[in-house]
Parts: structure tokens; sequence; C-alpha cells
């Protein structure tokens, strides 16, 4: 008999009752001096630097003004300062004075702006220049001039962060996260990044992205390494720069943000000399982005699978050598399985739902304001992911794609991602998108948007040509359209839902 999709990889001391997320973050024992955040304009050099001791001085005056304004344990503080040099202070000192941090992309529209702040109610607004009800509005000066005070023994079951994911459908969703999720996060050394005190990690994503807030920030300075946020233009040319001038020895970003560095980065090697290796997450690493990269620079990249509810949890360790076509092992600490529509774990090697541990301290709270669809997200003991996966026999995940991201082919489910992996293989494909088209009522097709190699021309029966060889009918795009940009989320995520919305030409 097969055995079934279930692995438990390990334990992690459990979390303290009382625990301070901002605390422990900023509780490495390392020299008072030692640089802790250096923020750089590609085009101007650092533009602002903190020591540890520094950063721990800065983090509570930000408490304290927000206690001395009146705010309590609880409150949601507004971040809407974009990628600021000063945004890990308010979002730090937020946690750190028991309140609930929420960071907001500074490119959302007035009117997403807007409508999340009602359902937020935010008792504080750091930056921007919209004014919620009832809300306290402070700048980056009044953080810097409060009183510095102790920070509060908040409960590990607190809440401490709240944020709005940016998947793939480009609707916003509040997921609630308690102290608790700091701790939870040292899976990901030993099964992931293996950040240490003697690191430098720079990191491409925005602030407001659990990647860049947890790996790039929390992660180091957890372990007391130094941080490097870029405070300027974020073209693709700028991260071989910002490489060559800080010399990281750690490089975090989305898949897509490699994909870019490969094309119009010059000199990968000598700029990321120093780079122990790189780490990528957000959405699913092709695999020829993973060998152009090492053969490049030389260095590894390592990919996680996750989500906004539970951060990363699948990943490949640093010790693992040798080729990888899956996603990774579950990290230390984590009980995952695979279930089916019953909820019934599946023999290893089919094809299922990946699911957490409902007790992982790493797991959100909730949905913000959503009980109904935070008890949907359960079933029995485990939290569902949505994404289709599938177990091997070694406990390896071989990631399918999302479940609502699965288009319907002639009766037949095709997972975009897959579609997508071998249209970039074609000759002159930069990037491509893939969805399904409504053409007429009850009526769609598989369709495919590509951007072109700079000066590469191609014609459709190429890439009609190149699928045909490649996938089954079924799966192959009935129309593709050339565009010279895809949509995508602030963090470098495409957005498959806004294709039919971007401009582009039937070839």
């Amino acid at each position: 008999m097969c055995e079934p999709s279930v692995f438990l990889a390990g334990d992690l001391p459990p979390c303290p009752e009382r625990f301070n997320a901002a605390a422990y973050c900023l509780g490495a024992d390392v020299p008072p001096d030692k640089p802790a955040l250096i923020a750089v304009d590609p085009a101007l050099g650092v533009m602002r630097d903190w020591s540890f001791a520094e950063l721990r001085s800065d983090v509570a005056r930000a408490a304290g003004a927000y206690l001395d304004r009146g705010a309590r344990p609880g409150d949601r503080v507004a971040l809407l300062l974009g990628d600021v040099p000063e945004f890990p202070i308010a979002y730090f000192g937020a946690i750190a004075a028991g309140l609930v941090a929420t960071p907001l992309s500074s490119q959302l529209s007035d009117q997403e702006l807007k409508q999340i702040l009602e359902v937020v109610a935010p008792s504080v607004v750091v930056g921007g220049t919209m004014r919620p009800k009832g809300a306290t509005c402070l700048s980056i000066a009044d953080l810097a001039n409060g009183p510095a005070v102790a920070f509060p023994e908040t409960a590990a079951q607190d809440p401490a962060l709240l944020i709005f994911t940016s998947g793939s459908s480009g609707v916003p969703k509040g997921v609630l996260h308690a102290h608790r999720s700091f701790w939870a996060r040292q899976s990901m050394h030993a099964g992931w990044h293996d950040i240490g005190p003697a690191d430098r990690v720079l990191h491409a994503g925005a602030f407001n992205w659990t990647f860049t807030l947890g790996v790039g920030l929390a992660d180091a300075w957890s372990k007391g390494a130094t941080a490097i946020v870029n405070a300027g233009a974020r073209t693709p040319d700028v991260w071989p720069m910002l490489a060559k001038a800080n010399a990281p020895t750690v490089f975090a970003a989305a898949p897509g943000v490699f994909r870019r560095v490969l094309k119009y980065g010059t000199d990968l090697g000598d700029a990321f000399a120093p780079l122990r290796h790189a780490l990528t997450a957000g959405e699913r690493l092709v695999p020829s982005i993973r060998d152009c990269w090492q053969k490049a620079t030389g260095k590894p990249l390592l990919e996680a699978l996750g989500m906004s509810e539970v951060s990363t949890f699948i990943s490949v360790p640093p010790t693992h050598s040798g080729p990888v076509d899956h996603a990774g092992w579950p990290q230390p600490g984590r009980h995952v399985a695979v279930l089916d529509e019953d909820g019934t774990a599946v023999p290893r090697g089919e094809v299922g739902v990946l699911c957490v541990d409902a007790e992982d301290p790493g797991l959100m709270l909730g949905y913000w304001q959503d009980e109904a669809g935070t008890r949907s997200a359960f079933s029995g003991q485990w939290f569902l992911t949505g994404d289709l996966v599938r177990m091997r026999t070694d406990g390896a995940i071989e990631y399918l794609g999302r479940r609502d991201d699965r288009m319907n082919a002639q009766g037949y489910r095709v997972d975009p991602s897959e579609v997508e992996a071998v249209l970039l293989r074609c000759p002159g494909v930069a990037e491509c998108g893939v969805t399904e088209l409504p053409v007429s009522d009850g009526l769609s097709v598989i369709a495919a948007w590509v951007v072109l190699d700079e000066g590469c021309a191609i014609e459709r029966p190429v890439l009609e040509e190149h699928m045909a060889e490649r996938l089954a009918a079924y799966k192959a795009p009935r129309a593709y359209f050339l565009a010279e940009r895809l949509p995508q989320t602030p963090n470098g995520k495409l957005m498959r839902r806004a294709l039919p919305d971007c401009e582009a030409r039937m070839l």
C-alpha cells in the first residue's frame, strides 16, 4: 500500500507564552555599533544607515509616539509610507507597542486605499494624504521625537500584523498574524535561507510584502545580520549595481526579478561575487531561470513555497546539492499533508491540495472581519492552502499551480503555469502570461500574452509549432497577443486576471 502524503519535519521549541515579536527580532546579541539597516539609492549611494543600537532606540521612540497619541493594544496602525528608509522604524515600532502594524502598498489607487482603510479602521495613520475618520495622523518626524518606551510583554497569541494579499487575482484580503508567527520563522533558517550574523541581506521586494518584511528584515535582524534596502529606482539593472557596491551575501527577490536581472544585467558573476546564495519566493520558479542564474553567477538560487497566511514552509535547504525539479521539502517543525476533496490524505505521487497543520505557530489568526472565509479555509486539523501539489516518496513537494487558477480546456483542467513554463522556452520569448479568455457566452479559450526579447520578431506559427511539440493539443493556447509589458502586482507577481485588459496586439 502506498504511503499517505503526510509529512512531519521534526519539531521546534515552543514559543514562550509572553512574547513580543519586535523585541525578539531586535534582540540579537551583537555589538551595538554593528550595521543593522542600510538604505541605499542606486544613483546617490547610502542615504541613511542605522546601527543595532540606533535601530532599537528609534523603534522604542516610534512605539512611544504611538502610545503617547492614545493608541492602545490591538489598535491598527496603517503605514502609507512607501519604500522610504524609515518604513521599518514605523513598522517595528507599532509591533513593539503591542499594536497591529498594517503596511499598505503605495501603488493602491485612492479608491482601493479608501476601501481598505474603511475595513481596517486604524487608530493611527503614518504618512500618505488620506485621513480616515477618527484616526491620528503621524509623520516620520513625529515618530522620531516620541518618548522611548520599554516594549510591553505581549502574549504570543496577540495580533501583531495585518497584511493585505496581492495574489494573481489582484483582489486584496486581510490576513491577521500573531506575534508567534515571528517565532515560527525559525523553521526557515535551517530549511531555507541559513541567514547568520556574518550575512548582509539585500532584498528586492517592496516594504508592504511579507517576503521583504520577513526575510529582508525580521529574519536578518533576529540573527544579527545586516539588512540592505533599496530606497531608489527598482529597474532591473539596479540590482547588480547595488550588489557590486554593497557586497550582499544573500539576495532575495521574486522569480520575475531574477528573470529581468538575467536579461538586462551584465557581469553578474563579478557583481554578485560575495554572494553565498540567492532566495526566491512569491510565484513558481521556472527551472531555466535557476539554471541560468547559477551559470551566470556561480551561486545557487533556492526556492521556497508559501503564502501570506503562513509565509514560506516548503523550501530547498542550502545544504542541498544537485539539480532540483520541485519546490522543496517541508521545513523543520512543519507538519503538512496533501488531501483530496474529502479531506483524506492521498497516496504519495497523487495530486491533491497542500495543507498545513492548524496548530502551526506561523499560521494566521484568521482573515480580517471574515469569519466565514476563515472557517472555509480549514478542514479538520488542516489549513487548506489552495495549492495543487504532488508529494514524492521522500516528502519533496512538486508544485502544480493554484487550484483557483486552473483553466478549463475541452473538459480538462489545465494549470496556466505549466503552459507558461513551456512558452518561456521558445527562443525570443522573454516573459509570458496565460489565462482563459472568454470569446462568447459560456465559451473560453486558453490565451497567451508574450513579451519578446529586445530586437526580436516572432510570428504566430513559430509559437504554435513550439507548443505543439511540447504540450498536449488541449493545453496549447488558441490565441496569442504581443505586449510590451505584462500586468504585475507591486511585488512583481504576474496578475493573470488582468491580462485581457493589458495593451497588446493579436498575433
